[in-house]
Order: C-alpha cells, then sequence, then structure tokens
C-alpha cells in the first residue's frame, strides 16, 4: 500500500500562497515568490503532461523525476481544483486526481476525465486514492486536505520547500534592539 504524503513550498511565516488567492489570482498576491526556484536553476525538467518546463537544480529535476514516477494520484480539495480550473483538463503531473467536494461539477464527470469526485470526506477520499494509486504514493495537494489528513492520523510524510520569504507584511517592532532607557 502507498504511503500519502505532502510536498509544499511555503514562505518563512507558514504560508503556501500570497494573500488574495483565488481563480483570477492562483497564487495570490506575491505567491510566485514561493515558486521563483522553479526557474532558477540550469537544468530543465519537461512536466510529465509536456506543457511546461521547469528551470530546476540539478538536484531538484532528479528530485521531480524520481517523484513523477513514483506518484500514482493526487488527492485535492475542491477549493484548489476551482482555483486550478480543473488545469484544463489534464494536470501537469498527468496523474488521475481525487477531489474532496460537496458539490460534483458535472462538466467534468465524463468518460477519459481525470478525475475522481467524493463527496464523503476526506478518509473516503484517501480510500478512494488508494485503489487508484496501488503501491505508489499518494500525494495530497491542497493545504485543506492536508490539515484534514493530519487530524486524521492519514499522513505518512511532510516535505517542506522552506522558501525565504515573508508572505504577509508584519509591523517593524521599532524598539527592538535600541536602548529605550
Amino acid at each position: 500500500m502507498g504511503i500519502v504524503n505532502v510536498e509544499l513550498s511555503t514562505s518563512l511565516d507558514g504560508f503556501i500562497a500570497g494573500p488574495n488567492d483565488g481563480v483570477d489570482n492562483s497564487l495570490g498576491g506575491g505567491g510566485e515568490r514561493l515558486f521563483k526556484w522553479y526557474s532558477s536553476g540550469d537544468t530543465a525538467y519537461e512536466v510529465p503532461s509536456g506543457d511546461r518546463t521547469f528551470k530546476l537544480s540539478p538536484e531538484s529535476a532528479k528530485r521531480f523525476r524520481d517523484a513523477a514516477q513514483s506518484m500514482g494520484v493526487i488527492v485535492y480539495g475542491r477549493r484548489t481544483f476551482d482555483i486550478a480550473q480543473a488545469w484544463g483538463g489534464r494536470h501537469p503531473t498527468d496523474l488521475p486526481m481525487v477531489i474532496v467536494t460537496h458539490d460534483v461539477p458535472t462538466q467534468w464527470v465524463k468518460s477519459g476525465s481525470p478525475f475522481t469526485f467524493v463527496t464523503d470526506g476526506v478518509e473516503r477520499a484517501i480510500e478512494q486514492a488508494r485503489k487508484i494509486a496501488g503501491d505508489k504514493i499518494i500525494a495530497i495537494g491542497s493545504a485543506s486536505i492536508t490539515q484534514q489528513c493530519i487530524k486524521l492520523g492519514l499522513l505518512d510524510e511532510i516535505h517542506i520547500n522552506l522558501m525565504p520569504v515573508l508572505q504577509r507584511r508584519y509591523p517593524i517592532v521599532r524598539s527592538l534592539g535600541r536602548n529605550t532607557h
């Protein structure tokens, strides 16, 4: 049986997107800074769907290739599915996807669709994902699904790509480091 894991790029203050993310602004304000490393290397990595190429470090390109071969399915929440606009019907990884939702979008329920919609919770979604993935990895692709998997004890591994940025603006505390006496 495959393990359940998540890999997220996150800011120092724990955000995986910028503020005000949505369908018209998928990464949110400044969110692209979390993924700058996808284009800062010198090794080309073409995603399995063939629709984009990243420029990664040699180590990251190898890790992406290994991950692509070891994953069997990705589990997403409906909000991520909507923000990504269903990836145009084909995810860059070219993997099947399990979408946790309350309402199934009927336009994607058709022969050849890579989506399996689950309306009765995360535990059931992971069960469905296990059937699809077999011995391969079940990847979690949404923050809310990650949180639910942690609470339910369903997550086996967490991989963090920590970016040296702050996504939210914090007021500067002017008295720090100053002698106030």
